[in-house]
Order: structure tokens, then C-alpha cells, then sequence
């Protein structure tokens, strides 16, 4: 899914076993891309990078700011410019023609390939393979920034997976008991029926604008054993008039109007959606299993509200719709550019996952800015890597870790499934309009409008 800084760090369109399936071996000894070596050989380079948090968010700034500088030091022929600009697929093309692109910039799996297809990457295959640790990415998740031919357009750097997140305090006020979450899908409405009854907000929630109805739908039906597309990204078959999509949307029309335990918001992003959350007014709500960062930075939340766990699975084939970031260089960047920018890439992103040393110091500032440290993530290499780099920060650990472990201890037994390989943010876009109509039109013809909005991306997936 596109969006926000958040999102995407955390927050795909990978066949994410996510380092589940491949047991990875440790990198050598080899420096890593653009590490200076005393020999002067490297030129002096300017660099812009994205995702600089923005003032609002002053913990945060001040960490990334702080390994900005950690950085040149280390570096002192690279000058970073730190950007606070996010990925937003509409403004992109615009952006990158009117030179305002940075020069190293975040965009989510799902938009990948479309990039690579469109030369709107830079190929950096050589500078990838210069990492020591460039032969130990899972093949799954490396797949989806290469091209036909194995060329590299970006690296990945955070997957995660979506979970039911809860408002632990709610649950308490409502007689629920808040270590013990909903395992069925008819659980999670009995909860939020129970939860709007006695508390008198929102029992359950759901993202229904800017692609995010979308996307939420497309986890929903994931979780229910069907999807949205059939096949690969050369031959793809649209399937969202499916019944398991039916089903969804059907539960979420007798949330909303026999229950009356969804509130009285549908017009939620993922923004308001968890500021709406973190101020106790949504019992339950779907999104990416790193929100808590998030729910911490922009949005305050107290800790002792939070919980994570595991969506229900229910079906054959039911898994959980997995997400990620990637970091891309422009296409037009030099050759010291792009080596600069696959340097900042492995030393701010990938170093903690890689190397002790790192890992703690990268603990060590964010701890210091108030930023949280622990918050849940799948591996980008593999399951083992993940234990131990979580293991080296576990001093440092700031998020409520028990309040999170119904999600920790279950989500790598459970099948992710990729976002859909074709068009996938056009397709989350027609159906936020299905999403929103059958929360706000009682009388809404789920049949049609499914029959509606597969035509209309099947039209699309068929333009190219």
C-alpha cells in the first residue's frame, strides 16, 4: 500500500515467505557499498534522502537528523540533504520530471515493478552487489525490485504484516478481557458490538478512502480465503467479484447497520483512522503491524491502551496481506550518486538488521528522542536474522512488548500473501468506493457493485 512515511517503514507486492521459506547466511567481512577507505579515491557528492519526519514530530526528526550526521561523518566526501518528502503514486511522475525528486526515495512493493517497467529507477545492481550482505536477501522479497532479466532497482528494507490492533481499555470497560483477543472473525463482531454497547464509541473500524478502503478490503478478503487477482504480473486474472469478498463486505454491512457498532465515521485514511484510535474513540481496526510508531509519534497514544494481535484466518487458502518498503534512486543520478545513496541506504536502514554495533547505536538515539524501539516486524532476510537483531536491541526495547505478543508469537505461522502483482493501487482506489457505499447506503447491491468495480479494473489491467 502507498502513503504515508509510516506505512511504508514500515509501512508489497512480493510473495512474501519474507525469509520464512530460505535460511540465509551471514554476510563476510567485505566493506560495504561507498565505505571510505583512506584512499581519497572517492568524489565529493550530494545526496537528498526522503522521509525526514517532519517538525511536528520532533523525537523522531531529531533521531534521523542525528544519523544524518553519524553518517557524513563516517562518509565526509557524501553531504546528505534530508527531504521530508513521502511516496504519493499521484504526484510522483510530476515530481521526478520536475527534478524535485530526492535522490533516494521510499515507495511501497506494490509499485515496484510499474517503476521498473518504466525506466523510472535506476538500475543499481552493481552497487547492491558490492554489500556484504547482497547474497542474503530471501529470493522472494529481492524478486520484487529486479527486473526479467535479475537487474536491481532498489532494496527492500521493512516488510510487515497487517494485525488487528485494540484498544485494551475500551475491552476493560466493556467487560472484555484484553489479554484475551478475538479468534474469529465472528468474534471481532460480537466484541465491537459489545464494545459500542458499553463504552458508546466505535467497536470496530475501517479505512475507506485514499486507497485504504481498498486495501483493507483486499486484507479482508485475503484473511477469508479468496483474492483479488489470479496468475502473475504477464497473465492476470481479475477476481474481485469473488465470495469471499462478498462475505466481507457483508459482514461489514451488518456491522454497520444491524449492529450499529461502527460509529458514525466511514470517511476514515489511515491518518484519522489512528488518530481516532489513539484518542479511545475505535475498539478495533485493521493496518500494518509497525502502526505503533506511529500511534507513538503523531498521534501520542498511552501504551497501556495498546494491543496487537493476529487477524482470524478462515478458509483453505486464508493468509495475511504483507507489505513493504523499498528504497529506489533516481534514474537520472550519477554513478557517485547512486553509490552515495546505496551507502546511506545500507548504513540507515540496513546496518541494524545486519551488524551488532549498529543495531544498538540506531537503538541508542531512538530510545533518546522518546521514538519507540521493538515495535513488530517480518524479516527481510529470515526468520533466525530477525531473532538476533531483535536480540541485540533487547535492552532498549520502549513499546509494550507483552501487549503485542498474541501478534509477535503467531504471525510467522500464519501464510502473508502478496498485495496484487497488477495495478494494485488502482484497484484499492475503485474499490474504496465500494467500501464507502456499503457503510453509508443501507440498501447498497453488493452484487453489482462487485460485478461494478471488476469490470472497471479488468478494463484497466487490459490497458497496461
Amino acid at each position: 500500500m502507498n502513503g504515508t512515511r509510516t506505512r511504508l517503514g514500515t509501512a508489497t507486492t512480493v510473495a512474501l515467505a519474507l525469509g520464512l521459506i530460505a535460511a540465509c547466511g551471514t554476510g563476510d567481512d567485505s566493506p560495504s557499498a561507498g565505505d571510505d577507505t583512506g584512499d581519497g579515491a572517492s568524489e565529493d557528492v550530494t545526496i537528498s534522502v526522503s522521509n525526514l519526519p517532519p517538525t511536528t514530530e520532533e523525537g523522531a526528526r531529531e533521531a534521523f537528523l542525528a544519523r544524518v550526521e553519524e553518517f557524513e561523518e563516517r562518509h565526509p566526501h557524501i553531504t546528505v540533504e534530508p527531504n521530508e518528502y513521502e511516496w504519493d503514486a499521484t504526484t510522483f511522475a510530476a515530481q521526478l520530471a520536475g527534478g524535485t525528486l530526492p535522490t533516494a526515495f521510499q515507495f511501497p512493493f506494490t509499485d515496484g515493478q510499474s517503476l521498473i517497467q518504466r525506466g523510472q529507477v535506476a538500475d543499481i545492481t552493481a552497487e547492491v552487489e558490492e554489500l556484504s550482505y547482497a547474497g542474503d536477501f530471501n529470493p522472494s522479497v529481492l524478486d520484487v525490485v529486479q527486473d526479467d532479466a535479475g537487474q536491481i532497482y532498489g532494496i527492500p528494507i521493512a516488510a510487515y504484516g497487517i494485525g488487528l490492533h485494540y484498544n485494551r481499555t475500551l475491552f476493560e470497560e466493556a467487560g472484555l478481557d484484553p489479554d484475551e483477543p478475538p479468534q474469529s472473525w465472528d468474534e471481532v463482531r460480537e466484541y465491537a458490538r459489545i464494545i459500542a454497547e458499553e463504552t458508546g464509541q466505535a467497536g470496530y473500524a475501517q479505512m475507506t478512502q485514499d486507497n485504504t478502503g481498498g486495501w483493507m478490503l483486499t486484507t479482508l478478503t485475503y484473511a477469508l480465503g479468496g483474492r483479488m487477482q489470479e496468475g502473475g504480473a504477464d497473465d492476470v486474472d481479475v477476481t474481485i467479484d469473488n465470495p469471499q469478498t462478498r462475505r466481507a463486505l457483508e459482514m461489514l454491512h451488518a456491522m454497520r447497520w444491524d449492529d450499529d457498532s461502527m460509529g458514525e465515521d466511514f470517511l476514515y485514511d489511515w491518518g484519522t483512522i489512528n488518530q481516532a484510535f489513539a484518542a479511545g474513540q475505535i475498539g478495533m481496526y485493521m493496518g500494518g503491524s509497525d502502526v505503533y510508531d506511529s500511534l507513538v509519534t503523531e498521534n501520542d497514544i498511552d501504551p497501556d491502551d495498546y494491543g496487537l494481535t493476529v487477524l482470524p484466518l478462515d478458509g483453505a487458502d486464508a493468509g495475511v496481506l504483507g507489505g513493504g518498503s523499498i528504497v529506489g534512486v533516481r534514474p537520472d543520478a550519477s554513478a557517485a550518486e547512486r553509490e552515495a545513496a546505496v551507502a546511506w541506504v545500507d548504513f540507515y536502514y540496513m546496518s541494524k538488521l545486519t551488524d551488532e554495533d549498529a543495531a544498538v547505536a540506531d537503538a541508542e538515539t531512538l530510545v533518546e528522542s522518546g521514538s519507540p524501539v521493538g515495535t513488530p516486524a517480518l524479516p527481510i532476510f529470515d526468520a533466525e536474522q530477525l531473532a538476533q537483531a531483535e536480540e541485540w536491541v533487547a535492552d532498549y526495547v520502549n513499546v509494550p512488548l507483552d501487549q503485542m505478543r498474541p501478534f509477535r508469537d503467531q504471525i510467522l505461522d500464519q501464510p502473508l500473501v502478496p498485495e496484487p502483482p497488477v495495478k494494485a493501487q488502482e484497484l484499492y482506489a475503485e474499490l474504496d468506493g465500494v467500501v464507502q457505499a456499503v457503510l453509508t447506503e443501507e440498501d447498497a447491491d453488493i452484487e453489482q457493485l462487485l460485478q461494478e468495480a471488476d469490470a472497471n479494473v479488468t478494463a484497466l489491467v487490459g490497458a497496461g
